[in-house]
């Protein structure tokens, strides 16, 4: 299957493995590349830029295919030392940026300087047109329906993909409840150039995570994730959990006076321990809508072909029949 994503990237499949936290690891990354689409390391679970490089060239050495590095901008008021992540990636000869969460405007220059394609991660048709005005090459529109950060607007992605494909130039990804062929079918439809997936990479025999949360994900339905943090406006799609539905609570006992600090221990810090170590109710974790898809764990290798060739299945036949009838 050939798109402008394929074509942007060099990958023989419109699939792009999301930046995730403490899941971006080299052998998740490698896995999917090495699978036809593009794996992603997340630059920011690794502790220090030097951490990085040593992620980048074990990647390499796993993978001869093209793999990116996820980059986000967080807000606060100690920012990570970006210029040398941007230095590792450089160095490491990664071609490939996801940029996710604040602008990537300060460093697009620089990425761009050294050949490297950027697609930026946005909630919203507006925030993709200031991404294509600085030049990015690519946007990944995520849809209310993703896990993680889903923006404030609430616009699923049946509205939000053709509202992009009305306003872009630049090709794009669709991404937030994406999981099997279906999805890629209708988000070809929609006018997107491919998919991206987070949650569904994690339910796969290379996800570098514990077996308790790859089960979770098999277990979950489509009504097992929960919004927190609404009232901080860092909206959050999350799985249920012991600890989310205290989180809950609290919100809903602070009301207007909540803040970061009520919560932060069921927020901050708890990743390794859930996805490293399985401890599955210490606390809130991302998750898409797309859990009630997930009813097995494949390799990525057959999670792939299995999309792309389903897509193809149904395009050439099922579409195609209907037509001509």
């Amino acid at each position: 299957m050939k798109t402008r994503i394929t074509e942007l990237l060099g990958i023989q499949h419109p699939v792009i493995q999301g930046g995730m936290h403490y899941v971006g690891f080299a052998e998740m990354a490698a896995a999917v590349s090495n699978a036809g689409g593009l794996g992603i390391i997340t630059a920011l679970t690794m502790p220090t830029p030097n951490d990085l490089a040593k992620e980048i060239a074990r990647c390499h050495k796993m993978t001869d295919k093209p793999f990116g590095v996820n980059l986000t901008f967080l807000p606060g008021f100690e920012a990570p030392p970006y210029d040398e992540y941007i230095e590792a990636i450089i160095a490491g000869g990664v071609k490939i940026v996801e940029t996710a969460g604040r602008s990537p405007e300060a460093y697009v220059p620089i990425l761009k300087e050294n050949g490297i394609k950027i697609i930026h991660k946005c909630t919203s048709v507006r925030h993709s047109l200031k991404a294509e005005r600085l030049g990015c090459d690519a946007v990944s529109v995520d849809g209310f329906e993703c896990g993680g950060h889903p923006g404030e607007d609430d616009i699923p992605g049946l509205i939000l993909l053709p509202r992009a494909a009305e306003e872009l130039t630049i090709p794009f990804v669709a991404s937030g409840g994406f999981g099997n062929a279906e999805g890629l079918v209708a988000a070809l439809a929609l006018g997107a150039d491919g998919i991206n997936m987070g949650t569904r990479f994690i339910a796969t025999v290379e996800a570098p995570v514990h077996q308790n949360v790859k089960q979770a994900l098999v277990d979950a339905d489509e009504l097992q994730t929960r919004l927190i943090m609404r009232p901080l406006r860092n909206t959050e799609r999350v799985l249920k959990n012991a600890a989310v539905e205290q989180i809950i609570a609290i919100e809903k006992e602070k009301g207007a006076d909540l803040q970061i600090g009520d919560i932060a221990h069921l927020v901050g810090g708890v990743y390794p321990k859930i996805l490293q170590e399985g401890k599955m109710d210490i606390g809130a974790w991302s998750t898409g809508m797309v859990a009630g898809l997930i009813h097995d764990i494949p390799t990525c290798k057959e999670l792939v072909e299995r999309i792309v060739n389903g897509a193809e299945e149904i395009i050439n036949e099922r579409l195609a029949s209907l037509v001509a009838a």
